[in-house]
């Protein structure tokens, strides 16, 4: 397996696709076990794409299980990445939690070394709004775990029925996919999650930026999205018509993200 030794955490990773690099960063829960994944996406067709597991999740693993990450641990894990496949630039995305970590690899690396970022369905915390509180609703029994992540990742969901019972199906399949084993992983994962706050740092940011939001998202509201993009200094804002997961609903998200960062000027 693809590991290397980061401060901290063994991270396993894969590295897939042609062209320009591209750290892509996942979200809560990661394990690229679970099909499908973004490495299933249009994405790989455009870069080479580097993405990983999470310390504590999927096959990746904490060296002090006892300790407690920061977001700043969970950043700096993406760059020590990087430095370990001896990539000295590239392009960044990270989705919902890992847009979160994303915006703290993008306060920690060097002027110069990330030439674009990608932000998708994520929040700065602080005064630009938390997305919503997942450290309350994964402690949960799995049918009313499922039935708040349902009503949180697609606002559709509160009025129509079909589009409810499609959401439910894909939770309840990915819930019966969990590793038990990273648990506690997960547990340190939401911990970290709930003290995201960028907010004061974001003016510090560069790096051109889009922010790429679902219009009906109720885990990283609109609104949140819209304070991000505000925030970061030139960033760009792009609304999907979809959920949390937007990019499967609208058809023109993957290429509108893939585009911006195949962008030259």
């Amino acid at each position: 397996m693809p590991i290397v030794d980061v401060p901290g955490a063994r991270l396993y990773y894969e590295m897939v696709g042609e062209g320009p690099r591209l750290l892509l960063i996942n979200g809560t829960g990661s394990d690229l076990r679970k099909k499908p994944n973004v490495l299933d996406g249009p994405v790989v067709k455009h870069f080479t794409v580097l993405t990983y597991e999470h310390r504590g999740l999927g096959r990746s693993r904490a060296t002090d299980v006892d300790a407690q990450p920061t977001m700043a641990d969970f950043g700096n894990d993406a760059l020590a990445l990087a430095d370990a496949v001896g990539w000295d630039d590239f392009a960044l995305m990270g989705v919902s939690f890992g847009g979160m970590v994303a915006q703290h690899t993008l306060l920690a690396a060097a002027p110069g070394r990330i030439g674009r970022a990608v932000l998708a369905c994520t929040s700065s915390g602080g005064a630009g709004g938390a997305s919503a509180p997942l450290h309350e609703i994964y402690p949960l029994n799995t049918p009313e775990r499922i039935e708040r992540s349902v009503a949180y990742s697609d606002l559709r969901t509160h009025t129509d029925a079909a589009r409810r019972t499609a959401m439910v199906d894909f939770m309840t399949a990915a819930v019966a996919s969990d590793d038990p084993a990273t648990y506690p992983g997960l547990a340190k994962q939401l911990e970290a999650r709930r003290h995201h706050d960028t907010w004061d740092r974001l003016p510090s940011l560069t790096v051109p930026t889009l922010v790429a939001a679902g219009r009906h998202d109720g885990i990283a509201p609109l609104a949140n999205a819209e304070a991000l993009a505000a925030r970061i200094p030139g960033a760009e804002l792009q609304v999907f018509d979809g959920g949390h997961v937007f990019f499967l609903d609208d058809r023109t998200a993957w290429p509108a993200m893939i585009g911006f960062l195949q962008r030259t000027s």
